[in-house]
């Protein structure tokens, strides 16, 4: 039996991805009653960066600096995303954050490049569905719109960025733990300069109970930051690096865009939370968009073979 092309599979590597990154709504919201954004953020990457830290031996400069770059606004998308998580509800957090299907397509214009006709077709019903999926009779936003927004932007930044850095590196590993180190460094010095000795949680206020409650709510979740740390940041990172590379930035967008419907999927059996007719009308329309997005695909280019 032939096996598939890299570009096939680099779009069920990315369909993977999006999969697993729908859990992470619900796994961060339960905690974010008691941790702060960073103190997740920063958990789950340091976690993820041990476990990738042997593809920084002997690493070339370019590709740690492309990890680094990527890195910087990785952990912005992180930062907005979990602060808006904290303050809205998981699904209205997923739905707003998947507006960054619009994003690598817009960069293409500014750049002189027009999109594809599929791809403006699909663009258009992910759009049409994540409003669909917005609607409960009344339109309210507030500061948790608003944070989600902005990592939708810099989501998109973050797209277009790893369609061009993951052609270019030697090492996609490397690109892959220099970036998710970069992220926990950068998660680390905000506690540092924004948090310490007092974070925005309700907990003591002396430097030794902020850090004793730290520690019990870093134990109260162990199962939440480990899947989180393992699962969704090394493995699913690593694989997300993988498949872009064999898939184009407007092709990732729009297939990301199906995140909303599976974190909806996912925090109505973790959380409870529940969505109306219009949800489910607006999570198959963003289905539609990924699938046409597909249509009469060219394979592009591939820079190198994959690890």
């Amino acid at each position: 039996m032939p096996s598939l092309p890299s570009h096939a599979r680099g779009i069920a590597a990315l369909l993977l991805v999006t999969v697993v990154w729908g859990t992470t709504f619900p796994a961060m919201k339960d905690m974010t009653a008691y941790l702060s954004t960073n103190w997740i953020v920063v958990s789950r990457f340091a976690m993820a960066s041990v476990l990738l830290s042997p593809f920084l031996v002997r690493a070339r400069w370019a590709d740690c600096r492309y990890g680094l770059l990527s890195g910087i606004v990785l952990f912005f998308c992180y930062l907005f995303q979990v602060e808006g998580l904290s303050l809205t509800s998981s699904n209205r957090n997923a739905f707003v954050c998947g507006l960054n299907v619009l994003v690598p397509p817009l960069l293409g214009v500014f750049l002189g490049k027009l999109p594809e006709r599929r791809i403006v077709a699909a663009l258009a019903l992910a759009l049409v569905g994540l409003f669909a999926l917005c609607w409960d009779g009344a339109f309210v936003w507030g500061r948790g719109d608003t944070l989600a927004l902005l990592a939708a932007l810099c989501f998109g930044c973050y797209i277009k960025m790893m369609e061009v850095f993951t052609r270019k590196a030697g090492r996609l590993m490397t690109l892959t733990a220099a970036q998710i180190l970069t992220v926990a460094v950068c998660a680390a010095l905000w506690i540092a300069l924004r948090e310490v000795p007092r974070g925005p949680v309700a907990g003591p206020q002396d430097m030794g109970d902020y850090w004793e409650y730290i520690w019990q709510g870093l134990k109260l979740y162990r199962w939440n930051l480990i899947y989180l740390g393992v699962v969704a940041t090394a493995l699913i990172i690593s694989l997300q690096t993988w498949g872009q590379r064999h898939s184009t930035a407007n092709e990732a967008a729009v297939i990301y865009a199906f995140e909303p419907g599976c974190a909806a999927m996912f925090g109505y059996f973790w959380l409870g939370e529940t969505l109306a007719w219009t949800g489910l009308l607006g999570a198959v329309l963003l289905i539609s968009g990924m699938i046409v997005s597909q249509w009469s695909v060219a394979r592009p280019p591939t820079a190198l073979a994959p690890e």
